[in-house]
């Protein structure tokens, strides 16, 4: 059977199961074991990979999620555009629960995770705009053809949690423009850009994050329930963008490597 696809979803909180009649894929990496199996079915006559980002039994914590040896085995398989549906808190009051949100932008505040392939060689890679113009823009139509609220910028702070964010340190994000927060945007996005991949992240806001709501703070309950009651509103925005995906890729995204030789792409 045919295991290798060209587009992939890496599934966050409450979305694993996004494709019916899928195959399971077990792949090795330089980096480990990806999350879990990988999924590989067929939508809208393309072929998609599925990956489930904490793993189906939620085992791997946000700074414990093997992101380089997910997007490896995701391109080791074809991949070559990904889209990201992720949970996030809002840091505007205007952004509540069930609320979409198509970042174009990224402030990464984790530590500590293996955030680069690079381990040897001057390799410095364009990331100035962190999420590709096709994706964004294939889903932002997706949501206007549908009817779907879809906030269509904004920034996404990323903090190593497991924790959820203090009332001063959630005001602070605000002021330094987040638009809304979460925990495993990166190193994800910038891996991708590193293998030259199309990546776009697509948030659903889960909770007003501490400094936004001023009577309590976020719960992990709340956070899963609001997912929850959204999974499928996800998964049709999901499933019709993926057939607005373009066959060929003209975004800057395949030629972010141009000129350079990465040691970790070599055979």
């Amino acid at each position: 059977m045919n295991s290798t696809a060209d587009i992939a979803v890496i599934g966050g909180s409450g979305l694993y199961s996004l494709l019916e009649g899928a195959r399971e894929v077990r792949v090795d990496t330089p980096y480990g074991p990806p999350s879990d199996t990988v999924a590989v079915g067929e939508v809208a006559g393309r072929s998609v990979a599925f990956l489930p980002r904490h793993g189906r039994d939620h085992r791997h914590p946000p700074h414990r999620i093997p992101y380089r040896a997910n997007l490896w085995a995701l391109r080791s398989l074809g991949v070559r555009q990904i889209l990201a549906p992720c949970a996030v808190g809002g840091l505007r009051p205007d952004l509540g629960p069930g609320t979409f949100v198509l970042p174009d932008q990224l402030i990464d505040r984790t530590t500590g995770r293996e955030r680069t392939f690079v381990e040897s060689g001057a390799v410095h890679v364009n990331f100035a705009d962190p999420y590709c113009p096709h994706g964004r823009a294939a889903l932002d139509a997706t949501a206007r053809a549908t009817g779907l609220a879809l906030e269509p910028t904004g920034t996404m702070v990323v903090i190593d949690g497991p924790r959820f964010s203090t009332r001063a340190e959630s005001r602070w994000h605000a002021a330094t423009g987040g638009t809304v927060i979460n925990m495993t945007g990166a190193p994800e996005a910038a891996l991708a850009r590193e293998l030259a991949l199309c990546y776009t992240a697509i948030a659903l806001v889960t909770d007003h994050d501490a400094g936004v709501d001023g009577d309590r703070g976020v719960t992990q309950d709340e956070v899963f329930a609001v997912f929850k009651e959204n999974t499928d509103r996800m998964r049709g925005l999901l499933l019709a963008a993926i057939a607005r995906l373009p066959a060929e890729r003209r975004c800057p995204c395949p030629a972010a490597l141009d000129g350079m030789h990465p040691a970790y792409l070599l055979p």
